[in-house]
Order: C-alpha cells, then sequence, then structure tokens
C-alpha cells in the first residue's frame, strides 16, 4: 500500500505517534475519571485543553532521554498515570476528597493505608473496572513495542519545538476559554484556576491533571486574595458609616424594655482591638481582613449570656456520629441530653475539607476549614498560630484546667495543634492508657470509648487535684492557670469508636461485639442490614455509654451540677452513608456513595448538638446552625468576651438570622435554602419574597458565604489573631509524654468502704511525679480499673487484655 504524499514528508513519523500519547492519554483520563465520577462532560470544552497542554508538557520533559532510558521512561509514565488517577478516584470514594500533592504529608503522617487498609482494597475492588479502562491506553502503548516507544535522535530538536509549542498554545487555550464574561459571578473557573481552593470544583471543571500542576504551583507561590471589599451586605457600622461597635461599647448604650420590665444591659460582642491601624497594613490580606471585620455587624449579649458562668466544660468531638441513630430505648443517656437541654431542630454537620479534623477546625476554631492543602487545623499547630478565641484558650486565661484526650494514635498533627490550643494533649501510646495487643504500642482496634472516659476522668475529677508540675502549662503575664483543687476545668474529647472499621465501612468488630444482642434484640434496628446494626453499636451506642459512665463519674464527684456538656459530631458517616437511609427511614437522593451535593438532600448532614447541664430546662431552638457556631454559643454562655465578628460562626442563641453553609457553596438560613448548581432559591415555609428581593438576598448571600469559608486561609496565612491580640496571655499547652506501660501502670484510686473511709489498697506504678493522677485523698467510690497488665494489682482487680465490657464496667 502506497503511502498518502503528506505523511511522507513528515520525518521520524513514529515519533510523532509516540509524541500524542501522552496529549491523548490525559484526554483519555479525565473523561473516564469525569463520566466515572457522574460529572458527565459539560466542562469538557475546558478540561480538554489544558489535558492536552499537560500531555504535550510530559513528552517535552522525556525528550532529552537517550534512547533506551527514554523507553524506559516512557513505559514508567505509561503506568503511573492511570495509577495516578486510579488512586484519586479511590480515595475520594473513600474521603469524599481529592487527595493531590500537597496533601501526601498528611495522608503519610496519618498512616492512611495502615487504618484504612480494609476499606481501601474494598473500594479498589468497587472501582477496579474503572481502573482497568484507565490503563487499557498504557497496555496497548507498551504491547506496540519500539514502534510506539522508540525515540531517535534525528530530528529531536524539531520535537522539542513542537511539544514546547503545543504546551503553551493549549494551555493559552484553555486560559482563554476560562477568562470569558459567560460564566457569571462567583466562583467561576477563572477564579478557580487563581485559587488553591475548592478542590471539587477544580478538579470538576479544570481537570485532574491541571488541579494537580495548580496545586504544586500554589505551594510555592501565595495565590492572590481577588475577593471582593464591598461589605455593604454586612450590615456592620464600617459599612454603613454608622457609629462603630468599639465607640457604642464605649458609649455604654443600653436596651430597654417595656415599662414593666426592664431588659438588662446589652453590648455588642467585641473584644478591643486596633482594626481600624490593621485595615491601614502593608500587607494587603492583612488590610481585607481587617476591613471585613470592621464592617462586620457583631451579634450582642442576650438573655442567655453568663448563663453558665463558672461552669466546668467538657467538649466532645464524636467519630462519624449522626443523631438519626438515637433510640430511646439503646440510648437513654443520649436521648436525655438531646431532650433535656437546649434542643436542636436544625442542626447540621456539613462535610467540609479534611474530614475529621475539618470537623475539628470547626467545632474548635468557630472557623470553615481551608477548602484545599494545607488542612487548617494541623497548619495552626506546625505553624504556633495564635489560635485566641479557642474556648480553651479562654478558658485557661480564666485559671480552668485545660486537658484533652483522644483513644487513638497520633492523626492530623495533633502532637502540635492541640497543644497549641493550650491543652495538655493526651492520646492512646502517648499519656492515656489503651487497650493493646502484646505489643503495648499496638492498639487494640477500635477502642473503647468508654474505656477512655473511665481511665481520664481521674485526671481533672480527683479532689486532691493534680500536682502544680502536671498541670504542663507555662502561662505568661497574669495567668496564673490551675489554681488549685477545686478549680473549674475545660476537658475536650475526640472519640474512635465509630470509626470505619471494615471494608464496607463498619462491620463487625470487637465493639460492635458488646452490643451485638442490643441491637438485633431491638424491633427498630432487627431488620436493618448489618451495616447499619454495627453502626449503631459502635458509633452511637458505645457514645451512650462513654457519656453515661461520664456523667456517673462526674455525679460521683460532686461536679455533675456545675458541668457543661458539649458534643457534637466531627461529620456524618460518609463512607457509608446508606446507613443514614436506613436510620431514618428515609431516603437522600443522588450517587451517596460520592456525596455529590448537586445530587442529594441536604438533610443527610442534619444531626444532633448537645449542650446540656443537669440544672437546666429544655429550650428549643428551631434556627438552622452549625459546628462553627458552636464555639460563639458557649461562650456567650459562658460569659466569656469574645469578637464575635472575627469567627465564621455565630451565637445561635442571638437575634441574628440563622446560616448554614455547606462545601458546595449551597447554603441553608432562616428565609430558605440556594442551591448553588441549579441558581435557585427555595424559600422557607411561611416566607414571602417579591423577585427582586430574592435576587438581592441571593446576590448578599453568596457574598456573604465566600467571605466566611475563604477568610480561614487568610487568618492563618496573616496570623491574624496575633496582630490583633498579641500583646495578651496565651495558654501554651504541652504533649503528656507518658508511655502506654507507664499509663498501664498508674496508681491505682484507693478503695472506699461503706463508712466512707479509705480502705488500704495495695499500689503500683510510678510516683504522681512521673505524670500519673493523684488520686490520694478521694471520697468517691470510682471503679476506674487499671490498664491491661498493670503490675501490683490484685489478679481479681485487674482487666485482663482485650475483656473491657462497658455495660459492666461501673
Amino acid at each position: 500500500m502506497k503511502m498518502p504524499e503528506p505523511l511522507k514528508k513528515i520525518p521520524n513519523k513514529r515519533m510523532y505517534l509516540r509524541a500524542a500519547f501522552f496529549p491523548l492519554y490525559f484526554v483519555w483520563a479525565e473523561l473516564v475519571l469525569h463520566l466515572f465520577m457522574g460529572k458527565g462532560v459539560s466542562w469538557a470544552f475546558l478540561y480538554i485543553p489544558f489535558a492536552l497542554s499537560a500531555g504535550c508538557f510530559i513528552t517535552l520533559i522525556t525528550l532529552p532521554f537517550p534512547e533506551k532510558v527514554n523507553r524506559a521512561v516512557m513505559i514508567v509514565l505509561s503506568l503511573a498515570l492511570p495509577f495516578a488517577y486510579g488512586a484519586e478516584i479511590v480515595t475520594h470514594r473513600i474521603l469524599q476528597s481529592y487527595y493531590l500533592v500537597s496533601m501526601i504529608r498528611t495522608a503519610a503522617g496519618n498512616d492512611v493505608f495502615g487504618g484504612y487498609g480494609d476499606l481501601i482494597w474494598y473500594q479498589f475492588k468497587a472501582c477496579l473496572p474503572v481502573i482497568i479502562v484507565l490503563f487499557i491506553p498504557a497496555v496497548i502503548f507498551i504491547a506496540g513495542g519500539k514502534r510506539l516507544t522508540k525515540c531517535t535522535r534525528p530530528h529531536r530538536k524539531r520535537a522539542y519545538l513542537y511539544a514546547a509549542a503545543l504546551t503553551a498554545g493549549f494551555h493559552l487555550l484553555g486560559f482563554a476559554i476560562l477568562s470569558l464574561p459567560v460564566y457569571g459571578t462567583g466562583l467561576t473557573p477563572a477564579v478557580l484556576y487563581r485559587s488553591d481552593t475548592n478542590v471539587e470544583d477544580q478538579v470538576n471543571e479544570l481537570g485532574l491533571i491541571t488541579s494537580i500542576g495548580l496545586d504544586e504551583i500554589y505551594m510555592v507561590v501565595e495565590p492572590p486574595n481577588e475577593m471582593s471589599s464591598d461589605f455593604s451586605m454586612l450590615g456592620g457600622p464600617d459599612a454603613a458609616g454608622d457609629e462603630t461597635a468599639e465607640e457604642r461599647a464605649a458609649d455604654g448604650e443600653e436596651t430597654t424594655g417595656t415599662e414593666e420590665e426592664t431588659a438588662p444591659a446589652v453590648r455588642p460582642q467585641i473584644l478591643d482591638a486596633d482594626l481600624a491601624g490593621l485595615a491601614d497594613s502593608p500587607d494587603e490580606n492583612t488590610a481585607w481582613l481587617a476591613s471585613y471585620f470592621l464592617s462586620t455587624a457583631p451579634t450582642e449579649t442576650n438573655a442567655y449570656t453568663g448563663m453558665f458562668e463558672g461552669y466546668n466544660v467538657i467538649e466532645l468531638v464524636l467519630e462519624g456520629f449522626s443523631g438519626y441513630g438515637i433510640d430511646e430505648e439503646l440510648t437513654p443517656t443520649l436521648w436525655r441530653l438531646t431532650h433535656e437541654g437546649f434542643i436542636f431542630t436544625n442542626f447540621y454537620t456539613a462535610l467540609h475539607y479534611g474530614s475529621t479534623s475539618g470537623g475539628e477546625c470547626q467545632t474548635l476554631l468557630g472557623l470553615y476549614p481551608k477548602n484545599g492543602s494545607p488542612v487548617t487545623l494541623p497548619a495552626t499547630g506546625d505553624e504556633g498560630t495564635n489560635v485566641y478565641m479557642t474556648l480553651s484558650q479562654q478558658l485557661s486565661r480564666q485559671g480552668y484546667r485545660t486537658l484533652g484526650f483522644h483513644d487513638n494514635y497520633n492523626m492530623y498533627g495533633r502532637e502540635l495543634s492541640h497543644p497549641n490550643l493550650g491543652l495538655e494533649w493526651r492520646y492512646s501510646t502517648h499519656g492515656l492508657a489503651a487497650e493493646t495487643y502484646a505489643d503495648p504500642e499496638s492498639l487494640q482496634w477500635p477502642q473503647f470509648d468508654s474505656y477512655m472516659i473511665a481511665h481520664s476522668t481521674p485526671y481533672y475529677l480527683d479532689p486532691a487535684g493534680l500536682p502544680p508540675e502536671l498541670s504542663g502549662r507555662a502561662l505568661p503575664g497574669n495567668v496564673t492557670g490551675r489554681t488549685g483543687p477545686g478549680s473549674p476545668f475545660y476537658v475536650y474529647y475526640l472519640t474512635v469508636s465509630g470509626h470505619v472499621t471494615g471494608s464496607t465501612g463498619y462491620d463487625r468488630n470487637r465493639v460492635t461485639d458488646a452490643y451485638t444482642d442490643l441491637v438485633q434484640g431491638s424491633e427498630r434496628f432487627a431488620q436493618c442490614r448489618y451495616g447499619t446494626q454495627a453502626y449503631e453499636a459502635c458509633a452511637v451506642i458505645e457514645v451512650d455509654r462513654a457519656l453515661e459512665r461520664l456523667l456517673a463519674d462526674l455525679e460521683a464527684a460532686g461536679e455533675l451540677d456545675r458541668t457543661l456538656i458539649v458534643a457534637t459530631a466531627d461529620h456524618i458517616p460518609y463512607s457509608s452513608i446508606e446507613i443514614l437511609a436506613d436510620l431514618s427511614g428515609r431516603e437522600f437522593g443522588g450517587d451517596l456513595t460520592m456525596l455529590d451535593e448537586s445530587r442529594i438532600d441536604f438533610d443527610v448532614y442534619r444531626n444532633s448538638l448537645i449542650l446540656w447541664t443537669a440544672d437546666m430546662d429544655p429550650v428549643t431552638v428551631d434556627k438552622p446552625c452549625c459546628q462553627v457556631d458552636i464555639l460563639p454559643t458557649v461562650s456567650n454562655l459562658l460569659g466569656l468576651e469574645y469578637d464575635s465578628r472575627m469567627l465564621a460562626g455565630r451565637d445561635i442563641l442571638s437575634d441574628e438570622e440563622g446560616l448554614v453553609i455547606f462545601a458546595s457553596r449551597c447554603w441553608l438560613t432562616d428565609r430558605g435554602f440556594y442551591d448553588r448548581f441549579s441558581g435557585t432559591f427555595t424559600p422557607a415555609e411561611g416566607v414571602r419574597m417579591s423577585e427582586e428581593e430574592t435576587a438581592r438576598y441571593v446576590q448578599d448571600m453568596n457574598a456573604l458565604v465566600g467571605y466566611r469559608l475563604d477568610c480561614t486561609q487568610l487568618i492563618m496565612q496573616t496570623d491574624f489573631y496575633e496582630q490583633a491580640f498579641g500583646d495578651r496571655p496565651r495558654a501554651v499547652g504541652r504533649l503528656a509524654n507518658l508511655t502506654v506501660e507507664e499509663c498501664a501502670a498508674e496508681e491505682e484510686p484507693p478503695q472506699v468502704s461503706e463508712t466512707g473511709e479509705e480502705a488500704e489498697t495495695e499500689t503500683a506504678g510510678p510516683p504522681a511525679s512521673e505524670e500519673t493522677p493523684s488520686t490520694a485523698g478521694t471520697q468517691r467510690n470510682t471503679e476506674t480499673a487499671p490498664g491491661p497488665g498493670a503490675d501490683g494489682v490484685p489478679e481479681e482487680t485487674m482487666e485482663p487484655e482485650g475483656t473491657w465490657d462497658p455495660e459492666n464496667a461501673g
């Protein structure tokens, strides 16, 4: 067969066929990924030019190698690329998020492959068909042998020029397309291109390979702040030209009631900070933040301000918890805490970036986590960022003892971030007794949260108190820290029993076994599939038993009536969301495996928030609210001074409109729900707004949502709280260094006889000076047992390894 005349003029045709492989492969891979992830090809006109550019660039960098080396490099890359795409698909199915290059350090530090091994293998098998499809071009390419992989030296200079020109040309084409003025306002492709946030949208619109490239660039070069400086919708004095919040506070304005009743003085919840001075900062990010905060209307004190002033605070973030699982019969303590305290009927735990760490960020910092790398809360530890308004910092300045506990290994850099919060931080294998295997560094999985509670309460409930040298905090200035026995305490718990525990999410394990009979004997759960039963056991019932133990220990120590319990989830069980359909008796629509927010009922995120004290009457709150609102709400209840303008959350009990922001930038308020994907606003029942009013409201709320989501990264980059409050005392926590063996050998609390006198008991373990909680002089009948394998403890009082029974643990 005679070759067409035009092709005869092309020298070294095989090399050009070979050069086309990577551009065509990236187009193939992007189409496969988008179709499999349910995103379709609606953005193909944009991500295909970028894919072609990336492919030409890969071709360009392979050209300099000698012929044999070049062939080897080609083969390796042709196999590595489908592996990378497949890994991102599997990661997204497990964590509901893509992990780009900048997240590798976090993933490695979290031992993702160790902690998620079964689940990774299960999802890999589920994704195997699409992974095979991704590998098809590589197989064909390699099978073609030297015909396709050979690259000879002649004409290579011309190939350099062609590859470089096509790399630039296709990228400029993509950039021209994304710059077209046809996308409206908000999160446009151009904004995504110049941003290191909103990874989900970046991948959907620009392509995975483009997102990876941008991620690498923004690891070196800080992306520009392109947020608007139009703050007119915020309602603050700086925006409206009214008297500033600082001036109003100085004037001591009061709001009065009727002639029959005079309301208490109302003041804005702000702190004395030189925001006006910071607004003139030469650093544009600092200046923008200061102007934004100055323009934000603060919340004001209200009837609930100081309601629990001086109370102890125990705050819990519950792993993978959903209030849909609360049952009056099986979980009586959870039922009590959610029905006898504040009752929040519209509380949501939206899934933002960073999984559990993202949930902690919202709850502890009152800020939304950055939607991208670095993960916000670990970054505060890495950089020593000032987190001035966290509860642990605020209460440390009030003389509270501040401690934190987590019954798992170190993950998400908490050994740095949580001491930076001002906590004495203890986790399994590091200062907290744990159930282990023969190797004392190897934890049984999962841990019982009730075990963690039982072995941590002596650190703060012992009436004798900890010796001063064990308080673990060197506090500057006029902060005295722990004030001795009887001083109030703030304790933070992060649970782990509700973590996914098997290949399909929730399978049989040592915790589920403890409650299997209870769940299967329940009329409500008997007909549920086993995964739902396992979830109910380890993520809901075990939390109930842990809280039951906590309340019992508080009551025995005489502290229950003066302790505020705060608890909510880090996130819903996103890896097995069909469980929520079982528990709620309703469908949430869409592809729940992918948690695609463009196709789900957002009630999938509806959850429970516990704000409870033993001496309060129930209060029902219908306002839409979420995790970022917890910090300002509790601060107000405790009568603490904080600056409501500088947090993304708002006091739920204030008069301000409720707002819940979802990761996709859809939002819910008192007035209705906005679907960003369809651009439609659905008014709440009874709300009437004209078309013009609706358009203005949606425009203003979209701007506010953008400010609240995106201000976090600027606060962290500029260490804004340090600039505003750096001259004030700041609590410095520490990481406890007690080993597992030392924890297991802790001193056994003295037993109390029926007459109330301490019985003589043999004690073992290191003395108090070696970082164990002092138990001398206790008058409460605690049944906290030492960790497994404690030497010197009478055999009948020892808990054999692996036999912790929360149902019979006291």
